[in-house]
């Protein structure tokens, strides 16, 4: 097995939504914004090469929507998907199978192209992995997600026939190479892939911890749905990777991909900063 990150540019969000409670006096040091209030992130996906496999782990944004849109999140930089799959030697027709952490679009707006008038599967040969009570929950979102779950993005999958669901019976381990871990505070039923590789343990963190200075348990997104429970569901995770010795991925930090962390007397913090390609 091989791991590859896979970067697909960058774009803007508010940076009190990214950061909650906390103030911007603090956040604004790790993460300066512009004269907006707008701070810049990372999409950064990632790659699973096992054999004749390829997993492919969220997607970006992608290019498909108008300029009104990308306004408001203003995505740039030089990195692509098909850019990023292409300098590793691999095109979209050789995608097994896509696993979507859960389906705001900066996470699945990648997983479909347009063509002409037609919304087609970027990956035309995958299968396409998410759950049903995230799904349904996408479908017909509350007003609080709405603006973050598109129907483009979403329906395209389905009608293609490529869609799975992910259920208590699916054997992630054999099919995706993965375990997955449910968490519920950002949004229903988001999958956090849990990966065994060369001795060791990654945790890809989606927007349960988006970033590193997230680690923090206070450092809660205003976006999320229930933030207490990413508050408990942060905490039990990093005690349980602390204790194993698990590496972080994040996908959202724009300069840190992974980490390993530390006990401290102010908690678990981080400890080395490394990349997926340095183990």
């Amino acid at each position: 097995m091989k791991l590859h990150t896979i970067p697909t540019g960058f774009f803007k969000l508010d940076g009190g939504a990214m950061h909650g409670v906390v103030p911007k006096s603090m956040w604004n040091k790790v993460n300066p914004s512009d004269d907006n209030n707008m701070c810049t992130w990372s999409m950064r996906c990632l790659l699973i090469e096992d054999g004749n496999q390829l997993i492919l782990v969220d997607t970006g944004m992608g290019n498909k929507q108008d300029e009104k849109f990308f306004g408001h999140f203003q995505p740039h930089g030089d990195d692509s998907l098909e850019g990023s799959l292409q300098n590793l030697g691999f095109s979209t027709n050789d995608i097994t199978d896509v696993f979507l952490t859960h389906l705001h679009f900066d996470h699945c707006g990648g997983a479909i192209k347009k063509e002409g008038d037609k919304l087609l599967p970027t990956f035309s040969k995958a299968r396409y992995w998410s759950n049903e009570k995230h799904w349904n929950s996408a479908l017909k979102p509350n007003a609080r997600e709405k603006a973050s779950f598109l129907k483009e993005n979403i329906l395209p999958i389905q009608e293609s026939g490529q869609l799975q669901f992910i259920d208590e019976s699916t054997d992630t381990e054999r099919l995706l190479k993965m375990q997955i871990r449910i968490v519920n505070g950002h949004t229903d039923e988001m999958m956090l892939p849990l990966i065994h590789y060369k001795n060791q343990t990654l945790l890809y963190c989606a927007d349960l911890i988006p970033s590193l200075a997230h680690i923090s348990l206070p450092w809660v997104m205003a976006y999320d749905m229930r933030p207490l429970d990413t508050l408990n569901e942060k905490e039990k995770l990093l005690h349980e990777a602390a204790e194993n010795n698990w590496l972080l991925y994040f996908e959202h930090d724009k300069s840190v991909a992974c980490c390993s962390l530390q006990k401290s007397e102010r908690g678990i913090r981080h400890d080395q900063l490394i990349s997926v390609e340095e183990l």
